[in-house]
């Protein structure tokens, strides 16, 4: 019987959440008779933890095993792997696996990672702060176009699809990614900018396009950004064998087949958008996948309307721009190599990633220089606590300069090893007391 591995990490309280992914975990199970290891990497506070462990261990059934690691046991995990590795620079390892900061892209590589060592064949990623839809009182789950395509042959998955824009020459290859989207607010928090000055929402959500595109390439970019799937609700499945385009799936709605265990995600710390990178390296890689449309509800959790919750995250998403100096090279060059990144077995070749990556953290800055006056002009034109906000960025910019560069030697590094990391968690595996609730913290 496959494993496979449904995994939620979250540093929130989302005991709710965590019920529904329970129950999709036994959706799983009972129609595509799969062994489901549910997997919660939780770095909560040790109340929320409890209600955590109580919430997912009442999701343990037939067929369906939780784990529920607090950061202690990741860290030990981790420690396993890297020793068992023999990684150089065991405790930097660490760090990017496991750093004091928010990242996106490290949580999810702990959840590859993890799945390697339970033996699963494929990784389910969902998100603390969304929901399921629900169609005619049912919830809509993205596990059931995702457990019939991942890792088949694509010309056995064009059967089982609406649609198929594969063209024939990939029909042999593994799917290796079947994903959607969401609906409801918009994936970043910038729609109070959106509604206040659209001018100025343009110009700054512009920044993410690469700098010699067009303005009006940047405005389209700006319109169609961050909306997800709209607000249309769920009616019927539609799927499409295809090369995904990026800009239709979310890390919040997504799964994987093998390519998470060639190439990591990008460690960088509080930078939003750090965990979609392999949306990216799939299309260029020619890698087969699956677009279908049952999307997830995305909601904003109270903390980002805090003004703490608000100066964070607005930091986030200017890392996450400054970020694009850099993956703007990196994308360009995998999509200029095409199915070149694959060997005779349709494994990314992952030397020639860490390659493309280490030549763009030698990048001249001064586009991101570019960037930052850009977006102080346009946050002091918002005033209010807008404002404020750029008084605070102008006294960090020569240090978000040097973390959008060491982010990506970083990603590199990360890169160049991953492979042997991968192996050593699957050799290494989970003890089983790994997973049980974290009793002594309730």
């Amino acid at each position: 019987m496959d494993r496979i591995c449904l995994t939620l990490p979250t540093n929130r309280e989302c005991t709710a959440t965590l019920t529904a992914l329970g129950e999709e975990a036994a959706y799983a199970a009972e129609h595509f008779g799969v062994e489901v290891d549910l997997l919660i990497l939780d770095s909560a506070a040790a109340p929320d933890r409890a209600r955590h462990a109580r919430a997912a261990h009442a999701a343990a059934g037939p067929h369906v095993t939780v784990h529920h690691l607090d950061e202690a046991a990741q860290r030990a995990f981790l420690r396993r792997a890297v020793d068992h590795a023999g990684l150089p620079k065991p405790e930097l390892m660490l760090a990017l696996m496991l750093p004091d900061r928010l990242s996106y892209g490290a949580c999810t590589n702990r959840a590859f990672l993890l799945a390697a060592a339970l033996g699963c064949r494929s990784v389910h990623r969902r998100d603390s702060d969304s929901r399921y839809q629900i169609h005619r009182g049912e919830p809509v789950y993205p596990i059931h176009h995702e457990l019939l395509a991942l890792g088949r042959p694509a010309r056995d998955v064009a059967a089982s699809v609406t649609e198929n824009s594969l063209d024939a020459h990939h029909a042999g290859k593994p799917v290796v990614m079947a994903g959607a989207s969401f609906v409801g607010e918009l994936s970043v928090d910038i729609g109070d900018i959106r509604a206040t000055d659209p001018a100025i929402y343009r110009d700054i959500v512009g920044l993410w396009a690469p700098e010699n595109w067009s303005a009006e390439e940047k405005r389209e970019l700006a319109d169609v950004s961050f909306l997800g799937a709209g607000t249309d609700p769920f009616t019927g499945d539609h799927s499409t064998l295809a090369l995904v385009d990026p800009m239709h799936v979310d890390m919040c709605n997504i799964g994987f087949h093998r390519i998470q265990e060639d190439v990591p995600l990008p460690p960088a710390t509080d930078t939003i958008g750090s965990d979609y990178f392999l949306f990216h390296l799939a299309r260029s890689a020619t890698l087969p996948g699956v677009l279908h449309n049952r999307h997830i509800v995305n909601y904003y959790t109270g903390e980002r309307r805090t003004d703490a919750g608000f100066q964070a995250y607005q930091m986030r998403f200017v890392k996450f721009l400054l970020s694009m100096r850099y993956l703007h090279h990196v994308y360009d060059r995998m999509a200029h190599a095409g199915p070149a990144l694959l060997d005779a077995d349709d494994r990314v070749r992952a030397a020639d990633i860490a390659l493309f990556i280490r030549e763009s953290a030698h990048l001249d800055p001064a586009e991101n220089l570019r960037r930052l006056t850009v977006l102080d002009r346009s946050y002091r034109g918002l005033g209010g606590r807008y404002a404020d906000f750029a008084d605070h960025l102008a006294t960090h910019r020569a240090r978000l300069l040097d973390e959008a560069r060491r982010d990506m030697e970083d990603f590199a590094l990360l890169t160049e090893v991953w492979r042997s990391l991968v192996a050593a968690s699957a050799a290494t595996g989970l003890p089983p007391a790994a997973g049980r609730p974290d009793r002594g913290r309730r």
